[in-house]
């Protein structure tokens, strides 16, 4: 389905042209700035062209599983906010583009979260644009449509508490937000720096992308929808969206079913911690979560009622086995391995069958949301389970890479969070803290200047790279992630999930903080070696 194009046709480069600079001082003009384009033939390594508010940080090359994606890193000097432009192909002299505006998901594009679509979406835009053979995505750091993860997870919040009685955009209504606060001003600079002239065929399913990019003078020729089967947990938010607009068909034709969080959401008002004050605590909500490996947890209830009458066993010993394998584990819970291509095609020749409910049955986290008066900064904390005071919960601190959010072909990121989630299940009481800083606490911009240096041969190791750039080693914040780890750690006691015995030894601070704090680390478990050392 396409959006109608009537706006006339106007070109990228537009702001090259400065009528109101009189003809002597047009010099004076082109000696201060870079041209169009000039970001694809750089002069040097260090240039770092700049238009309007948006700055060009670095450049270097992902390998995705749909091939290699150039990509340029911007940022906005005003909110300070990343762009990431994602090209595929010849974007210089293509006749059309195709061309994805994404905005930020932390919760399904690093969570593994299944309550949106939004990593579908961007996932699908990567393969279409590789298979059209050129194209761009502008990944923008705007989480939940503009007002950050404590607006969105407190939408979460009053969602949920009201039991999807409510919607997305009557919850920001009633905390004074407007239903969307992105701006896409970034994307003309952008184009300029890039010296991008093809129209546009843009891939989304949200008649207003598109009236922002004319706004700005970028063509649009036609538009492509990226819709997806909705889930029992996304439906409700994909009805609203279509309700409000979007082009969205499947909502309303699904035979799904909406799911509902596992226990009531009781909503409550932002305050500050007791012991710890820089924090205001601002939401909390159950996050459904794609499982890992194919492996289901149920409970002992959860697993009579899936396999009381019809065996399990019998499910594994079919022609097409739709159970590989399960174990009964800690807390008289069972890890059920499903054979998830079979179970699929079951499902759509069986789609009133109980035991399809497996397909969609999730990880269920509580989210904590934070906001941080001392750095401006949200913290993100996923628990799982009720740890008792007996308990010793596997925690792990998680930092996250943003290039880890694309498909890419070496997901070694990815799997030390879903090993990381496994223990947590295994185990049955666990803590997940998301450390945003890119690059060591450095930020995205380091890392990424990091990779440009390594790519172009002017850095031998990271190291070496962070030498240049002029930060250290590591300048993460541990005191304060230890300080507010331990309002979620009831006893003190902890296994805590790490790297490798390398990595703790070259974080001291992060030793430290766990000293100061008075947590105490009952058992290592270092995802490299997957061996557990007892204290």
């Amino acid at each position: 389905m396409s959006i109608s194009s009537s706006s006339a046709k106007q070109t990228h480069n537009s702001k090259l042209l400065f009528p109101d600079i009189p003809e002597e001082f047009q010099r004076l003009v082109a000696e201060m700035q870079h041209a169009s384009g000039s970001l694809l033939q750089p002069e040097t390594v260090d240039d770092r062209p700049l238009h309007g508010t948006t700055l060009y940080i670095a450049t270097c090359t992902l390998e995705t599983r749909f091939g290699p994606f150039r990509t340029h890193i911007f940022q906005d000097l005003i909110d300070k906010h990343y762009i990431i432009a994602l090209a595929f192909g010849d974007i210089s002299d293509a006749e059309v583009l195709y061309t994805r505006l994404h905005s930020s998901c932390v919760t399904s594009e690093t969570l593994r979260g299944c309550d949106c679509d939004c990593v579908q979406q961007l996932e699908g835009a990567f393969q279409v644009i590789a298979e059209k053979g050129s194209g761009i995505i502008f990944y923008l750091m705007q989480e939940g449509r503009g007002v950050g993860y404590v607006g969105k997870s407190r939408d979460r919040m009053m969602v949920q508490a009201s039991l999807d009685q409510l919607s997305t955009f009557q919850a920001y209504n009633s905390m004074g937000l407007k239903k969307d606060h992105r701006n896409y001003d970034n994307i003309s600079d952008i184009c300029l720096i890039l010296g991008l002239n093809a129209p546009f065929i843009v891939l989304t399913n949200n008649p207003d992308k598109v009236s922002a990019l004319r706004d700005q003078g970028i063509e649009v020729v036609d538009t492509e929808t990226l819709e997806f089967e909705p889930s029992p947990f996304n439906l409700a938010y994909l009805t609203s969206k279509a309700a409000s607009g979007h082009i969205l068909n499947r909502p309303s034709a699904t035979r799904v079913k909406r799911a509902l969080p596992p226990e009531p959401v009781v909503p409550f008002k932002p305050h500050a911690l007791p012991q710890a004050k820089r924090f205001i605590y601002s939401a909390s909500y159950f996050l459904p979560m794609k499982p890992v490996d194919d492996d289901i947890l149920l409970s002992a209830e959860e697993f009579q009622a899936f396999f009381g009458e019809k065996k399990i066993e019998q499910y594994m010993a079919e022609l097409k086995p739709l159970i590989s394998s399960y174990e009964l584990i800690r807390g008289n819970r069972f890890l059920v391995k499903i054979h998830s291509s079979n179970l699929k095609a079951f499902s759509d020749a069986n789609p009133e069958d109980p035991i399809v409910d497996l397909l969609t049955t999730p990880y269920w986290f509580r989210v904590h949301v934070y906001y941080d008066i001392v750095t401006t900064q949200e913290f993100v904390i996923l628990t799982h389970g009720a740890a008792r005071i007996y308990d010793t919960p596997v925690v792990r601190l998680h930092s996250e890479s943003l290039f880890n959010r694309f498909p890419l072909r070496t997901v070694e990121n990815r799997d030390k969070f879903k090993q990381s989630v496994k223990h947590i299940i295994t185990y049955g009481a666990g803590v997940i803290q998301l450390i945003h800083n890119d690059g060591r606490g450095a930020g995205f911009g380091a890392f990424a200047t990091d990779l440009m240096l390594s790519e172009a041969g002017l850095a031998l190791t990271t190291d070496d790279a962070y030498r240049q750039i002029g930060v250290d080693y590591d300048s993460r914040d541990y005191e304060a992630s230890i300080s507010l780890l331990k309002h979620h750690v009831p006893n003190g006691k902890i296994q805590m999930v790490m790297n490798s015995p390398a990595s703790l030894v070259k974080k001291t601070e992060y030793a430290a903080a766990l000293q100061k704090h008075e947590i105490d680390v009952e058992k290592w478990i270092f995802l490299d070696e997957e061996t557990i050392a007892d204290k």
